[in-house]
């Protein structure tokens, strides 16, 4: 009969071998089973929060329509975006007074500086915020929020299972990509866009699960929604050679939109910075609500007036005017701090503006002119590939929403050439990096660094290892040699503070072998001081720990109970600088 300590003390010998295996770099069967977890839980809050939304939406404007605010009276669609604009930052300011970011931005800087650990009221903050920024008829998307939640979904199953910091990493890009591909039917691009924007890496190891995460999202979505696409795509395929220099100019026009209005946001930011949190978020509703007056279009997700613009039915004066009023109210909305995405309205903008050109083209070359729809894609596609330094997952959305491998070559002209403008004519970095830079903030992902990120130190920790008091009897320390020890850690107080070679010992034994007392604080020895980090912590957080406090070796330990460190291993300055040299 199994005792219940006995019991406890199995589980925890499991629990222990799945870190150890999660802090490979290498490993691969139990990251991929959990990014299949977080893909399921993730796929299940996005189609919460969307139903949550869409249904608000359909008891609060006209025929039940979610995007229907162009049916609004004209007070409505001013005082909806103002009135929930002063709601969000009243909420906020209770709930959040000191930091109120949430979104994209917010799950780049857990990841650069707090191992990928997203606490879990910035979750419930970004569901509520982002809900009621979206059914307010801020001119925001559901994206950004989606990939927070998504993230967050895969960051705090892995804080719950106790997870090493590097599979944690792995999880929040799980769930980025599982968000992304559940929004729109891509799982493909929710995947490249994880590791292209959100991650800044492609490993190997990672792609499984994180490939795994993105199909068992769109899985759930499909069960719910059925196959039904998010746009409304006509048929349509690249017609002449003749048409690339006006493949050529959207993607220099896209880039000079995604240079403004980053450009935009960061000098609205910037002037706003002080502004109290509740009184921001009201005047991005009073900015929205003026210009959803003249152009409701700008209200909400606006993806309706996108399909319209897709098939052709807006004319070019309106295309223009739309894409005027969404950048004054996408860019003030973002820059003032509203809980919303910008990856929709980029796509929105992107619409307006590819659009356009295809009437130009249409009129000015109608002989060898493509579809109007394929100049709107073209130009969805190259914003959103230029506003986010995103070029491939651009490219992989417009093949995954068009089925049409037609579309790729004039795609990745257009897309090279919108990157090319922003970086290199306008000197402009991509627009999650200007938000990260305003805060004081910058990503530096070298390959060293993400090399160590990738490993956990309970993976490269060694065991042989044994806890002595400064003083210790002779009997004492000859029984802990018996277990062959590598190193001797000396505690006096709660942790261990001294680590000294076990040989050492040894020799000093062999010379005085009949000893009594072992004073270890005093013989002859290499002695270094040692500190302590988590066994969920990587290899970076131990290479930086010891740069930060001058010492070449670290004890490893782990908490089984609150205030109870339990010594698990040691690691020194050699375990780490091998592991990136092979």
């Amino acid at each position: 009969m199994i005792t219940f300590s006995a019991a406890r003390e199995r589980l925890e010998g499991w629990h222990d071998q799945f870190i150890r295996q999660l802090s490979r770099a290498d490993a691969q069967l139990q990251p991929a089973l959990m990014g299949l977890v977080v893909g399921l839980l993730t796929g299940i809050v996005i189609v919460a929060f969307r139903t949550v939304v869409e249904w608000s939406q359909a008891g609060l404007l006209p025929g039940q329509d979610p995007e229907a605010f162009e049916r609004l009276s004209l007070g409505w669609r001013f005082l909806l975006p103002v009135l929930s604009g002063l709601l969000i930052g009243v909420i906020f300011q209770m709930l959040a007074p000191d930091d109120q970011v949430v979104g994209i931005v917010h799950v780049m800087e857990r990841l650069a500086y707090h191992q990928g650990r997203l606490p879990a009221r910035k979750f419930l903050l970004q569901l509520m915020g982002a809900a009621l920024a979206i059914i307010g008829g801020h001119s925001i998307g559901r994206e950004g929020p989606s990939v927070h939640l998504g993230a967050a979904t895969g960051s705090l199953l892995g804080q719950r299972l106790g997870a090493p910091n590097n599979n944690i990493r792995i999880l929040v890009a799980s769930g980025t990509a599982a968000a992304i591909a559940a929004s729109f039917n891509t799982p493909l691009a929710g995947v490249v866009f994880a590791m292209e924007v959100v991650m800044l890496e492609y490993t190997i190891t990672s792609f499984i699960p994180v490939i795994l995460a993105a199909v068992s999202a769109t899985g759930i979505t499909v069960a719910v929604y059925e196959n039904s696409p998010v746009f409304i795509i006509p048929e349509f395929a690249f017609s002449s050679l003749r048409e690339l220099p006006y493949v050529v100019l959207l993607g220099l026009l896209c880039g000079v939109l995604a240079a403004l209005f980053i450009h935009l946001v960061a000098r609205i930011a910037s002037l706003t910075r002080e502004w109290p949190f509740p009184v921001k978020t009201t005047m991005a509703g009073v900015a929205v609500g003026l210009v959803g007056i003249g152009f409701p279009q700008v209200l909400g997700i606006g993806y309706d007036t996108v399909s319209e613009a897709l098939s052709g039915q807006l004319g070019i004066a309106l295309l223009l005017g739309i894409l005027a009023a969404k950048i004054i109210a996408s860019g003030t909305a973002v820059a003032l701090g509203v809980p919303g995405g910008v990856v929709g309205p980029t796509l929105f903008m992107g619409a307006m503006l590819g659009s356009s050109l295809g009437h130009v083209v249409g009129a000015a070359a109608p002989e060898f002119a493509s579809e109007i729809g394929f100049y709107t894609l073209l130009g969805m596609t190259a914003l959103m590939g230029a506003m986010f330094r995103a070029p491939l997952a651009a490219l992989l959305a417009i093949l995954e929403l068009t089925y049409s491998p037609t579309v790729i070559f004039p795609g990745m002209l257009a897309i090279v050439v919108a990157e090319l403008t922003r970086s290199e004519l306008f000197h402009q970095t991509s627009f999650f990096r200007s938000l990260l830079q305003a805060r004081g903030l910058d990503i530096n992902m070298n390959p060293l660094t993400q090399a160590l990120q990738r490993i956990g130190v309970a993976s490269q920790m060694s065991t042989r290892f044994v806890v002595l008091p400064p003083n210790a009897s002779g009997d004492e320390v000859r029984v802990a040699l018996e277990r062959e020890p590598h190193w001797i850690l000396l505690q006096s107080g709660d942790a261990p503070d001294t680590v000294l070679p076990a040989i050492d010992v040894v020799r000093y034994l062999e010379e005085f072998p009949g000893i009594d007392r072992v004073d270890l604080a005093n013989i002859p020895a290499k002695r270094d001081a040692v500190d302590g980090i988590h066994m969920r912590g990587s290899l970076l957080d131990a290479e930086q720990k010891m740069r930060e406090t001058g010492i070449n070796m670290l004890y490893v330990y782990d908490m089984p109970a609150p205030a109870m460190r339990r010594i698990r291993g040691v690691i020194d300055r050699a375990i780490i600088e091998s592991s990136y040299r092979i």
